[in-house]
């Protein structure tokens, strides 16, 4: 059986940590991939997995997404990320979070919290008071909820490709089939509906489903048949791994641009996306602005400068797909390739000895 060394080596991971604190129950894992642009940044995601393995997992790729995410979007800093072991709607504590931001706090600043699934502006609050490795808290220089700036991003996102894939970057009247309305999906629904799209919506909470409909008059359809809703975007908003072998051949879009990370089950579903001639607006570029947006926190947070930056995703995504289509290689592969070829430069730069009048 292969073990916690071989995954590092094939992820490329620099550190993973393992902590647990049986007073207040907490099984954490903290994954840094890369701290060659900076110090890693990622949120924590409270999930109660079906074993240790399926949670270093999640870890280990989420973790390396988030190092090609910050590349991509042009920030200076790593990619890193964390999951808790528990059930976030019952096992959810003050004490853990308490533990949590102290093992935070013992990464040295190599990592940087934030927020990601079964974590709130309030538990960053809570994690804040143990350590200053923290961000997107509502408390002072917080960001608050990147939510609605990452579903920004992925509206400029959806616009690009509706460019290069020649319908005109117009929303009105397109129909959007959106999987999962929390917190990021609700606000992509918000975005969309003021633009004109036509809504088709899909969730496992039902209140979630209530108030998009109320809103904005969305139609809905039962969790599996959002794959073959036929529809101009289909934007994935949930948990990963959702284009497959089973769900691709069910598609009746046009593009695929959705906020979820790793949206890929593995990397042949990117070609088969790509010789299906369904364009994918790649989950780490499209869903950025949260990213951008609780890292701006370390230089003093300014709104504006926040908007302008996230509405560059337009560009990023842009550029992906017309490199795709310049090289004749699937969009995943065009976007590693521009995040590669960032840490190649940075790492070059760092290798280079320094003059001696500088040291």
């Amino acid at each position: 059986m292969m073990g916690v060394f071989h995954d590092l080596e094939s992820y490329g991971h620099e550190q993973i940590s393992f902590f647990h604190d049986k007073e207040s129950g907490l099984k954490a894992i903290i994954g840094v991939h890369s701290t060659v642009l900076g110090p890693s940044l990622g949120g924590c995601r409270m999930w109660k997995y079906t074993d240790e393995q399926a949670a270093l997992r999640d870890v280990l790729r989420l973790s390396r997404g988030m190092t090609y995410k910050a590349a991509v979007a042009g920030l200076n800093l790593g990619g890193g990320k964390a999951v808790v072991m528990a059930d976030a709607r019952t096992e959810k504590t003050p004490a853990m979070l308490k533990a949590f931001g102290k093992a935070v706090e013992a990464m040295g600043g190599r990592y940087i919290t934030a927020e990601d699934v079964g974590m709130s502006v309030s538990d960053i609050d809570t994690i804040r008071g143990y350590t200053k490795y923290a961000v997107g808290g509502s408390n002072e220089g917080g960001s608050g909820d990147p939510s609605v700036m990452t579903a920004f991003g992925v509206f400029q996102g959806m616009k690009a490709a509706l460019k290069v894939t020649g319908l005109g970057e117009s929303l009105e009247g397109a129909r959007v089939a959106i999987q999962g309305v929390g917190n990021v999906g609700y606000h992509l629904a918000s975005y969309l509906s003021a633009a004109g799209a036509k809504l088709v919506i899909t969730d496992i909470y039902p209140n979630q489903i209530e108030k998009v409909v109320q809103e904005f008059g969305a139609e809905v359809v039962a969790p599996d048949q959002i794959y073959g809703v036929d529809c101009d975007i289909f934007a994935p908003c949930a948990l990963g791994a959702v284009l497959n072998a089973r769900t691709i051949p069910q598609l009746k879009c046009k593009i695929v641009a959705g906020s979820a990370n790793n949206q890929l089950e593995a990397d042949s579903d990117g070609f088969d996306l790509f010789s299906r001639g369904v364009v994918y607006a790649p989950d780490y570029a499209i869903n950025s602005g949260g990213l951008i947006n609780v890292a701006a926190e370390l230089d003093g947070y300014n709104h504006e400068r926040v908007m302008a930056k996230v509405s560059q995703v337009y560009n990023t995504i842009v550029n992906i797909l017309e490199r795709s289509k310049k090289e004749h290689i699937p969009p995943h592969q065009a976007a590693d390739a521009m995040a590669e070829q960032r840490l190649t430069e940075a790492k070059k730069l760092s290798a280079e000895p320094v003059p001696a009048l500088a040291r």
